[in-house]
């Protein structure tokens, strides 16, 4: 009976983990950035990478922050993805979806003026990065 449940309990999560990869396929087909949205998220993935990494080594942010980008920098490091990045478009923007959501979490939780603290490029890409994530640019 014991060897019955394992396997049931591993079926389950295998079936769980397609639907929710179909899901994020479906989703990302129907809201997949298009044109310059694309090739300018691509132009900001340096001063990303760099960011998330300051950000998570900034001992005046909360744990809770440093968790959540510590755990980003490790997905994003992993040969492993939600959609395989040879996928055309969707193999790329699973992991930019994914960056958007952390950085929208972190900016709730340590502020805009931190995450603007830390931005290493421009200002202009600072710019980019908040109409990419949908971060507001008021008070800065």
């Amino acid at each position: 009976m014991t060897g019955s449940w394992g396997w049931d309990l591993l079926i389950g999560v295998a079936v769980a983990l397609l639907v929710a990869w179909l899901v994020l396929i479906a989703a990302l087909a129907v809201i997949r950035p298009r044109g310059t949205l694309l090739r300018e998220a691509l132009r900001l993935l340096p001063d990303v990478l760099r960011l998330i990494r300051r950000l998570a080594a900034d001992r005046d942010l909360p744990r809770g922050v440093r968790v959540r980008l510590a755990l980003l920098l490790a997905y994003l490091a992993l040969p492993i993805d939600l959609i395989p990045d040879f996928i055309p478009v969707l193999g790329y923007a699973d992991d930019a979806i994914i960056v958007t959501f952390v950085l929208r979490s972190v900016v709730r939780r340590a502020g805009l003026p931190a995450v603007r603290r830390h931005w290493p490029g421009t200002d202009d890409g600072f710019a980019a990065l908040c109409r990419l994530t949908g971060l507001p640019l008021q008070g800065l």
